[in-house]
């Protein structure tokens, strides 16, 4: 994996995580994995992922050290102890997450020796997907990965249930859509065991998804008041429908527009928050994507 941080036609987030975990710990990955944003289609039941990944790269050690490390908090790396039992050390607040995680890997034998890893997304939080549920698919991917015989790909489902036992603060539903979706399809689950892929691919309808996120901000009192006003503002110009990415109430939705109505939407919004001298929200386009993948 040392020369996918200088293949110049690699994806650039891919590079940067490979050379981050060099540059961070002397070493290059022995695996990198891609995971992509994940999102709800208005139902608890109904998820799919976005084409904009979070990345891992993990290198095993032997000396039961794990230490961590993310561009996103380039101050707080961090050396710690792989202990399976017991309080979680001190940690930097990023960093207590991919710990619990390493552990409860460890524990089901995947990393007992310690593991060098380095995280990092494509989005921020104020893009408004969830960011947890890429990440903890994306290191126990890549961490499974360095201890799978070589051919075999870790075994997703086994990922599944160990995540859930091991975070169980996080939303399951999106991370079967992180491990087990395919382009063009949103994932249906139900007390199957299995996932049912269903059609789900805008651009074959003549439509697009669109991301649509307000800006916070002292400038913006009541971030819930403009998204509802954006919303409104997109459906008068056109839209189809928009929803929540996530169970909770935050800062964006996902709009569904025609795509000869995409610039027109876009204006009308834009210009709405700009008469009014309020930041503009952002748009950013969504793909249908697939599952987590091994980048080579």
């Amino acid at each position: 994996m040392g020369g996918l941080a200088r293949r110049a036609t690699a994806d650039p987030l891919y590079r940067l995580v490979a050379y981050a975990l060099e540059a961070a710990h002397g070493r290059p990955p022995a695996a990198v994995w891609s995971a992509p944003y994940a999102f709800h289609l208005g139902s608890p039941a109904l998820v799919a992922a976005a084409d904009w990944p979070v990345a891992a790269a993990a290198a095993p050690r032997t000396d039961g050290l794990v230490r961590l490390s993310s561009l996103a908090h380039p101050a707080d790396s961090c050396d710690l102890p792989l202990t399976l039992t017991g309080p979680l050390p001190a940690t930097p607040a990023w960093a207590a997450r991919p710990y619990a995680l390493l552990r409860a890997l460890a524990r089901a034998g995947y990393g007992r020796g310690g593991t060098d890893l380095h995280v990092q997304g494509s989005l921020t939080p104020a893009a408004g997907l969830a960011t947890a549920e890429p990440a903890d698919c994306a290191v126990a991917l890549a961490v499974a990965d360095v201890h799978t015989p070589a051919g075999e790909e870790p075994d997703r489902a086994h990922l599944a249930r160990l995540l859930a036992g091991a975070l169980p603060d996080g939303d399951d539903a999106l991370r079967r859509a992180v491990l087990f979706a395919r382009a063009g399809s949103a994932l249906l689950l139900g007390p199957a065991p299995d996932p049912r892929h269903v059609a789900f691919d805008p651009p074959a309808s003549g439509s697009r998804l669109v991301l649509l996120a307000v800006r916070a901000g002292p400038a913006v009192p009541d971030p819930a008041a403009d998204l509802a006003r954006a919303v409104a503002r997109a459906r008068g110009a056109g839209a189809l429908s928009a929803w929540a990415p996530g169970p909770r109430p935050g800062r964006s939705v996902l709009v569904l527009l025609p795509e000869a109505r995409r610039a027109t939407v876009r204006a009308a919004v834009a210009a709405d928050f700009r008469d009014r001298g309020r930041p503009v929200p952002r748009f950013l386009n969504i793909a249908v994507a697939g599952a987590a993948r091994r980048e080579e």
